[in-house]
């Protein structure tokens, strides 16, 4: 989900790409790449199609902080637990836009995501937004979701009844965007009704793609070199403002009429302390934004989620029993009873322990300052934040670090680790502003899918992870078979701790 605003000062703390050298004074003394190439630099064994699972590789060689450089750009990576923990610091560090995040405002511009610290329209959209994801809302968007959610077990019925396998990252992506789009904004794509993908999810991964591909192009070179792409990439977000205009178009013909959304709040809601209004111009940036990082994260979260849980038996028979014993016969759960599946929250976590699927975090540095009391760093400087590397890290972890294992989120497991060693959702008061509204779905669709169907992996399957931005399983089938055994009353033990609509998913206060 997308993440909101910052509320210290608003610094103009310099723009564009800065590389390393300009804000790292003892950059030499930080591990690199032992092969580096003069123009292209460190680019030995690199995979323009893998370019964060490179990362991975480099950092389990290199340690907890390093640096690399391609096409003269040089920047520091860190994942040990007690560096993030530093950056963490909000008085000393804030939110840094770059590499892919900026190369994704021609598409989203100011919008919560994408803005720059001092840029002002997203404090505005932070404060009118905020109330749409608190209890009240949430508990109104549950039946929403519910509707959804049974469009896709219609076609995994039809799926099950035909021994046929389901295409899981597909599904789920079906599932979130309609899911975002009616409880947010009233609209529904017809997802479940197409037999390909929405035309608004080709543009959008068409976009996604387009932002990492220009990673890994020279700047002065990618005019040239991706000339037809930026042209495919100018239709693709031609597209996608189309999609968004129209929605709103249609809103503002009814007005009144969905007005506790999302939408509505946009173009009713003025700010509560300054009476200002989103321009329609962020308005439409706000909506792409909620569209694209609302239900692309998600989407990935459920996708990992259902191949550990078909690659792990007990553990899917630990969390079915969950929902049985908590959700008994009833065919539409509650939202609190959605609450009360304290083991699938665990797996949910677990999963995005092991593939948070947005994988990275900048930061920078508010004034000069030394991170960790080691390096120092100047003011603008920045270094991005290795999330599954974090989550990896055997101080922290222990030596399984990769093994799957949701028992690390039992409640006394979490208290005692650290804080900001878990970090699906980013940092800081620009952390994702839509967690818990992802957490819920994501519980609430594991829950039906573990109590209506076993779920057998496709023979053979070895997870590989495409990348776009965002992590997905690739090529991920699952076949559905339905359950038959009736579900037990709703009484008896549950396990303790906190649920989606709980605590944010660390689990532990805030940064």
């Amino acid at each position: 989900m997308v993440e909101t605003t910052d509320r210290p000062a608003r610094e103009s703390l310099p723009r564009g790409f800065r590389g390393a050298e300009q804000g790292w004074p003892e950059l030499r003394r930080i591990p690199r790449p032992p092969y580096r190439v003069p123009l292209l630099g460190d680019v030995v064994g690199a995979s323009r199609e893998t370019p964060l699972q490179d990362s991975l590789a480099l950092a389990r060689r290199l340690g907890p902080i390093f640096r690399r450089r391609a096409f003269g750009k040089e920047f520091v990576l860190v994942w040990g637990a007690g560096l993030v923990a530093d950056l963490a610091d909000e008085t000393r560090f804030a939110k840094h836009v770059g590499l892919g995040v900026a190369n994704l405002r021609p598409l989203a511009g100011d919008g919560l995501f994408t803005a720059y610290n001092d840029e002002p329209n997203w404090q505005t959209a932070h404060d009118v937004l905020a109330p749409a994801f608190g209890r009240e809302a949430m508990a109104g968007y549950h039946p929403m979701m519910l509707d959804v959610a049974g469009r896709l077990t219609d076609r995994w019925d039809r799926a099950a009844a035909a021994g046929r396998t389901v295409d899981v990252p597909g599904d789920m992506t079906r599932l979130t965007l309609e899911t975002i789009a009616l409880t947010g904004f009233g609209h529904d794509f017809g997802s479940f009704e197409r037999a390909r993908p929405h035309p608004f999810v080709t543009a959008m991964v068409g976009a996604l793609a387009h932002a990492q591909r220009l990673n890994t192009v020279p700047a002065p070179l990618a005019p040239w070199l991706l000339r037809r792409a930026s042209r495919r990439n100018a239709a693709d977000i031609a597209h996608l403002n189309r999609t968004v205009d129209d929605l709103v178009r249609a809103r503002r013909d009814a007005p009144g009429s969905g007005s506790g959304d999302l939408l509505g709040r946009m173009l009713e809601t003025a700010h509560p302390e300054t009476g200002e209004r989103l321009s329609a111009e962020n308005v439409r940036r706000q909506v792409i934004t909620f569209l694209v990082a609302g239900h692309e994260t998600t989407s990935g979260a459920l996708s990992f989620a259902l191949h550990y849980l078909s690659r792990h038996p007990e553990a899917a028979a630990r969390a079915r029993a969950e929902v049985d014993r908590v959700w008994g016969p009833t065919e539409t759960p509650g939202y609190a009873q959605v609450a009360r599946l304290r083991y699938v929250r665990r797996v949910l976590d677990e999963s995005l322990r092991l593939w948070p699927t947005a994988p990275a975090f900048a930061r920078e540095a508010r004034a000069d300052t030394v991170l960790a009391g080691t390096h120092p760093m100047r003011r603008g400087a920045w270094t991005l934040v290795l999330v599954p590397m974090l989550h990896r890290d055997p101080e922290v972890w222990g030596p399984d670090a990769e093994r799957f294992d949701p028992d690390r989120f039992e409640p006394q497991a979490v208290r005692s680790r650290p804080a900001h060693v878990f970090k699906p959702f980013g940092t800081g008061s620009r952390a994702c502003i839509g967690r818990q509204f992802a957490l819920h779905e994501a519980t609430l669709v594991l829950g039906l899918l573990l109590r209506r169907y076993a779920l057998l992996p496709e023979e053979g399957y070895r997870l590989s992870v495409t990348e776009r931005l965002t992590l997905m399983p690739r090529g991920l089938r699952l076949r559905p078979e339905r359950r038959t055994a009736p579900a037990p009353a709703a009484d008896g033990p549950e396990e303790t701790g906190s649920g989606p609509a709980g605590r944010c998913p660390a689990h532990h206060p805030g940064p």
